[in-house]
């Protein structure tokens, strides 16, 4: 079963039309600007990056303390993994039969305590140079999955290079790479008839509405206004062959189809946004996408869609986390377990992380929900854990060790720069190539930062 955005070939007349006339339409500032960049693609490795967006809590996940005193451990217990001396929250029971399967860094830490700020740390391995403490800030550097696209360049079956499933990190952007390497936003994969919106906006474009003149300037000054003062215009010809690929080729949208899965597998990860976006995230690597970010923010209900920002006073510690863990252990466990059923887990590496940590002591503040009083915990960059898995890495194992009340990290400490060293040795990209920023000065993709050598 094909997408309804699948059709047969376009006849190069009515591509002529679209190329020409739609080009906006066709949201190629986000998907389909996929320029040819410089250098061929030479490695076919991807990188799943489950997006913990807000600050997951180190104590309530990964590096759980409950030997410290009960104002630090917090309301959760911890459980035994099948790696000997490892143990992770009591509500991720599926992972914890599959911690061989990933190995947990839990010495991460970087000095950004507002959310933008630490994901711009987390995503580009660059710090801000002017921290902004409301969370407003947006990166003067790109993140390592527009870095992927501009090195791997367009592909030649149109399948985007970067994808955000739901959406991609929102305070990053492509800066001095050009709007051609910004990601496909897929939308919500677990709603009902889900279909990737840009692409059905493409296919669903029929010959009598590409008559209508008025219509295609209106789709074409969209893309005007998106288009970025920098030169991304000068791609014109580029983007039409690129659109033309991705409105022609049923590999690509047979990627994004869902259908194609078994009611089983797809029950098996999860009839909810985890569980669903983490089935479309391994689909795509397959696939060939370079980067997939699952935007891990909201639970799949929509009444409760709050994010791991766990103050005292928004939601209990305990609460948020029951609501959370299980679609987190579900959906992760799954992806897992199809990567190495798939024989994918060397070729994909799986990352599950958030822009920092959670404050060691817990802090009281009266809950609006039950009229009681609730525990939460504020920002905490000094000491945050991952996941990390796949990529032929060496599993089943902790990277690193924090304080006894999780404060910061006693030895082997990672900073985000190491973290990316690591993602981008996997993509097989040079973190010391430069790039030319807007006023013509060469910059690094990274200053600094080595891979995790207790990985390797």
């Amino acid at each position: 079963m094909h997408f309804p955005f699948c059709p047969g070939p376009m006849p190069r007349r009515e591509f002529l039309r679209v190329g020409t006339l739609a080009l906006g339409g066709l949201s190629l500032s986000e998907v389909l600007a996929r320029r040819a960049a410089a250098g061929q693609q030479t490695c076919d490795t991807s990188v799943i990056l489950f997006w913990m967006w807000g600050g997951p809590s180190q104590l309530e996940t990964f590096d759980m303390k409950p030997a410290a005193p009960s104002d630090y451990r917090g309301p959760l217990m911890p459980i035994r993994t099948n790696v000997s001396g490892v143990e992770i929250c009591e509500y991720l029971p599926l992972l914890a039969q599959r911690a061989d399967r990933f190995s947990l860094i839990r010495s991460l830490h970087h000095e950004m305590s507002a959310h933008n700020d630490g994901s711009i740390e987390v995503l580009t391995g660059k710090t801000p140079r002017i921290p902004d403490p409301t969370s407003q800030a947006h990166s003067e550097h790109p993140d390592f999955g527009m870095v992927a696209s501009r090195v791997r360049g367009a592909r030649a079956d149109g399948l985007p290079q970067y994808v955000g499933v739901q959406r991609a990190p929102f305070m990053t952007n492509p800066a001095y790479l050009g709007v051609a390497h910004r990601s496909f936003d897929t939308g919500d994969p677990s709603r009902s008839g889900f279909a990737p919106p840009n692409l059905t906006l493409v296919t669903g474009v029929d010959n009598r509405r590409l008559d209508s003149r008025r219509s295609l300037i209106r789709q074409f000054d969209r893309f005007r206004r998106t288009a970025d003062v920098t030169g991304s215009m000068e791609g014109i010809d580029h983007f039409r062959t690129d659109a033309f690929q991705l409105l022609t080729s049923h590999k690509v949208a047979e990627a994004f189809d869902l259908t194609h899965e078994t009611t089983t597998t797809r029950d098996r990860f999860g009839r909810h946004r985890w569980g669903q976006s983490c089935l479309l995230a391994r689909r795509l690597a397959e696939a060939g996408a370079a980067v997939v970010n699952i935007d891990a923010t909201a639970t799949c209900d929509t009444t409760k869609n709050f994010s791991w920002d766990d103050h005292a006073g928004a939601f209990h510690l305990d609460y948020a986390q029951r609501e959370r863990l299980p679609q987190m252990d579900q959906a992760l466990s799954a992806l897992l377990d199809d990567l190495q059923s798939r024989s994918l887990n060397k070729r994909v590496l799986v990352l599950a992380c958030g822009e920092f940590g959670r404050t060691p002591r817990v802090s009281h503040a009266p809950v609006n929900f039950s009229g009681q009083i609730g525990l939460g915990r504020d920002h905490w960059p000094q000491a945050f854990s991952a996941l990390i898995a796949g990529g032929g890495l060496r599993m089943g194992q902790v990277v690193g060790e924090t304080n006894s009340k999780s404060e910061f990290p006693l030895h082997d400490p990672v900073t985000p720069q190491d973290l990316m060293a690591t993602v981008y040795r996997h993509l097989g990209i040079d973190p010391s190539r430069t790039f030319l920023d807007f006023s013509g000065r060469p910059v690094p993709i990274l200053f600094g930062g080595r891979p995790i050598a207790q990985l390797s």
